[in-house]
């Protein structure tokens, strides 16, 4: 089982989204307060349902938000970012060498942010 994670900061407070064998799958911005950070967790669980919009590929299609944006980074790595209703970033993932990875990340937290409970360290 999943848990998110909320850690404090020197400028605020964030959490990462921790798989069950303890590997980070997403990590939050950092907020101003614990209180924003949880409601960030919120928009995971109720935005991790969305789509998956793979910018990878040409021609891909333009999905509505909430969505997960799948795009290679300067290192030609695949990353994926999770946002919300409004547009807005509010996870997102490690590189990965493969794009298999990639969507496993994706997958991992579709099954895990639902139920996964919330822990302060």
């Amino acid at each position: 089982m999943g848990k998110f994670v909320i850690k404090t900061t020197a400028t605020g407070t964030k959490f990462d989204l921790k798989a069950g064998n303890g590997e980070v799958i997403a990590t939050s911005e950092v907020y101003n307060s614990e209180a924003a950070c949880k409601n960030g967790i919120e928009s995971v669980r109720k935005c991790c349902e969305g789509g998956i919009e793979d910018q990878t590929v040409e021609g891909y299609e333009v999905l509505k938000h909430p969505k997960f944006e799948v795009y290679l980074d300067k290192k030609g790595e695949y990353r994926f970012r999770l946002k919300a209703r409004n547009g807005e970033i509010i996870a997102t993932g490690e590189g990965y060498k493969a794009k298999a990875g990639c969507m496993n990340g994706i997958e991992s937290i579709k099954k895990n942010a639902p139920e996964a409970e919330i822990v302060e360290e």
